[in-house]
């Protein structure tokens, strides 16, 4: 996907004018309209729209969250711009003034710039990739020596913290369980013990990892498993998952399930 810094910023600045337009326009009771009336009025008469330090009127303070919002949606590129040509444009294309580039060259200079960002976006997700890879083969070799941990053929390992007694469920079975998935710095990315309820889901429909492991496990039980990226995410990553992380999970496997929600008895 190419980056365009301006049309972000834009849409982010409308987009944050028309919160405050939606907020403006909420209903509310007549005492509090009443009310709000009256501050209105009497913040129109001192130029004060709210008592924040440094940002006296509602201009300003519009302004300053139009500019906090571009600053953030400018982040990723902020060592590729100067600050000074960028208000230079800003201020010369809201006054109406001759502008120094035209629509021609303004494109071309937007697609050259998408083109490098993308260039570097590759570059340092390959070499994230690289590392992660070397990492994770490190530490399942030094992993799978540990007392208890069993690595599969397929290179899944894992580690029985609770056996079970009930059936083993089939790749084609849904399933309820509670899971905390976390990467190999501790960071936990996911867990259904913080979202307060079990997650159900086919098990087909899941990483290869996922797919091998709870299989392994009869209702009942808690796994780990070390999922390598090969069976998990791969090269792609996914969300805070990044390019071929190896992956941490701790599994409860709760029950079988039926179609409907129903579990298997």
């Amino acid at each position: 996907m190419k980056f365009s810094p301006r049309h972000t910023a834009l849409a982010l600045a409308v987009a944050s004018l028309a919160v405050v337009t939606a907020a403006c326009n909420k209903p509310a009771d007549k005492a509090a309209d009443a009310a709000k009336a009256d501050t209105a009025a009497e913040a129109g008469k001192t130029g004060d729209a709210k008592a924040i330090p440094g940002l006296a009127t509602e201009k300003e303070q519009v302004s300053y969250m139009i500019g906090m919002d571009m600053a953030r949606s400018l982040e990723p590129v902020k060592d590729e711009i100067d600050l000074d040509t960028l208000h230079k444009a800003l201020k010369s294309s809201l006054a109406g003034e001759k502008l120094l580039l035209d629509e021609k060259q303004s494109g071309e200079i937007r697609e050259a710039f998408a083109q490098k960002v993308q260039a570097q976006r590759i570059a340092k997700m390959m070499a994230e990739a690289k590392k992660n890879l070397v990492d994770g083969e490190k530490f399942l070799a030094e992993n799978g020596k540990k007392p208890g941990v069993v690595t599969t053929a397929s290179g899944l390992q894992y580690q029985v913290l609770t056996e079970g007694k009930g059936a083993k469920p089939a790749v084609t079975d849904a399933v309820s369980a509670h899971y905390k998935g976390a990467l190999l710095d501790g960071k936990t990315f996911d867990s259904s013990y913080d979202r307060g309820e079990p997650a159900t889901f086919v098990l087909g429909q899941l990483v290869p990892g996922w797919q091998e492991g709870i299989a392994l496990m009869p209702v009942g039980s808690k796994y780990r498993f070390w999922i390598p990226s090969k069976l998990a995410y791969g090269e792609q990553g996914a969300g805070p998952i990044g390019p071929n992380q190896t992956l941490v999970f701790e599994v409860e496997l709760l029950d079988i399930v039926k179609p409907g929600g129903n579990a298997k008895k």
